[in-house]
């Protein structure tokens, strides 16, 4: 067999991960045209299919499953060369992917990124919002925020913050409430994307806990859409202090048993396994740990 363009390898593992042409292309920054080219010769080079094509997407055949295993890891093997040669450059660049929630990457994460675009622009970001976790080798993400509790101690993090979980609902929708056990047959908003959406613990002080079951008037699986429920007075519910900071300033929602308190949690930077890190990745957590600074103020939830 004679020597393949390596440069197409390039071509062949956007396609794949985009699972499209198209996104593939705008992705590398140049035209589906050359894309399609670039794949096809070395599918004639390596005399293979590699790629099924239907009219929605694009899946690799066993053979291209096979190959873009293996020429993943090689081209972030020279992503990481390059990045090492280049890591005493004081300017960040090239593309950022970051995963993250939806709520958080609404609420915070997107005004992070278009600060750090305007102060960087040599460096494109690109986020994924999503409330399920991503893979972070195989979606190619630089940097994932995850909210709530780590389940994996291989993960090589940072804390960046941390958060409290507190029950809220819109004024007078709740008159009076003494005591977490109260709450079982109020109307509640589930969060799907939780494991556990109605099982609550409650702690005042070192001694006091209940656990309380609550009843779903309605189950949503985004946190977003749960917070446009209790705007809209669907019932109770359970929502990050992040959330609805600017909501419970302003009136629009109440903080409801404000003595006990419900667990809290953190939100962690979360890389791949590498040994070092590229600017444009420390360089955004430095933003991004500013930021949440800049919010620990009066605004800021007791």
């Amino acid at each position: 067999m004679e020597p393949i363009n390596l440069n197409r390898l390039v071509y062949f593992a956007a396609v794949v991960d985009a699972k499209s042409f198209t996104r593939a292309a705008d992705r590398l920054g140049i035209t589906k045209a050359v894309v399609s080219q670039q794949v096809a010769q070395l599918e004639r080079e390596l005399k293979a299919d590699l790629l099924v094509r239907t009219t929605r997407r694009v899946e690799p055949t066993e053979a291209g499953r096979l190959l873009h295993a293996r020429c993943a890891a090689i081209l972030r093997e020279a992503d990481s060369a390059v990045a090492e040669l280049a890591q005493s450059s004081a300017e960040p660049m090239g593309l950022l992917r970051i995963a993250a929630p939806n709520d958080y990457g609404t609420c915070i994460l997107a005004a992070v990124a278009t600060a750090f675009s305007r102060r960087y622009p040599a460096c494109r970001v690109d986020l994924v919002l999503a409330d399920s976790k991503v893979d972070l080798i195989a979606d190619q993400i630089d940097l994932s925020i995850r909210v709530g509790w780590l389940d994996d101690s291989t993960l090589q993090t940072r804390r960046i913050d941390s958060f409290r979980q507190l029950l809220i609902a819109t004024p007078g929708l709740v008159k009076r409430v003494a005591r977490p056990r109260e709450l079982a047959t109020l109307p509640f908003i589930a969060n799907g994307a939780l494991n556990e959406p109605l099982t609550w613990q409650f702690a005042r002080g070192e001694t006091e806990q209940e656990n309380v079951q609550m009843s779903a008037a309605l189950t949503i699986n985004t946190t977003p859409a749960v917070l446009a429920a209790a705007l809209a007075g669907g019932g109770l519910a359970v929502l990050p202090d992040f959330l609805i900071r600017d909501d419970l300033a302003a009136g629009r929602l109440v903080h409801i048993l404000p003595s006990w308190t419900l667990p809290s949690g953190g939100i962690h930077a979360v890389y791949p396994a590498a040994r070092f890190r590229a600017p444009k990745v420390t360089a955004f957590v430095a933003m991004l740990m500013e930021a949440h600074k800049r919010m620990t103020g009066p605004k800021r939830t007791r």
